[in-house]
């Protein structure tokens, strides 16, 4: 963080005064304490991390979840990514990029959101996804309404 020494010039410019044990009247001397955005984001990396990338906690990660499409283009999971995408409003990630599965799962990871949800062909056919929680690694193959409603609990 940072620390600021401002003496009296703030309570003097507001006239602020104050009566001291001898029944004095003075100006305090004033300070501020910071923290930086940007420091503290780095701070929490390095405290919360693996060698495969950031582990963000619940309470600040940019986005609860991070969606992948292991199957861009084929229509049913397309669907599904993009309802369950929708059903997150600003909240979640979706990796509709056409790359291989081992690329998207290693970059999720890298990034650190607290939840995967990966959606494949034969998964959004059943209506099941799989749920990989970041900061564990344990994966869960869930319906679609019980996983949703797992990551948002």
């Amino acid at each position: 963080g940072q620390i600021f020494y401002f003496g009296t010039k703030y309570s003097q410019a507001m006239n602020f005064a104050v009566t001291g044990q001898d029944g004095q009247k003075f100006f305090p001397e004033m300070g501020s304490y910071g923290i930086g955005v940007s420091r503290l984001v780095g701070a929490i990396i390095e405290a919360k991390h693996d060698e495969a990338g950031i582990i963000w906690p619940d309470a600040i990660a940019p986005f609860k979840a991070a969606i992948l499409n292991l199957r861009q283009g084929d229509a049913t999971t397309d669907a599904l990514c993009e309802k369950i995408y929708t059903s997150f409003g600003n909240d979640a990630l979706y990796d509709d990029r056409e790359e291989r599965a081992g690329a998207k799962f290693a970059e999720a990871d890298l990034l650190g959101h607290p939840w995967q949800i990966i959606i494949g062909p034969r998964g959004a056919a059943n209506g099941v996804v799989e749920l990989k929680r970041r900061v564990t690694g344990e994966r869960f193959e869930l319906p679609v309404e019980e996983a949703l409603a797992k990551v948002n609990a």
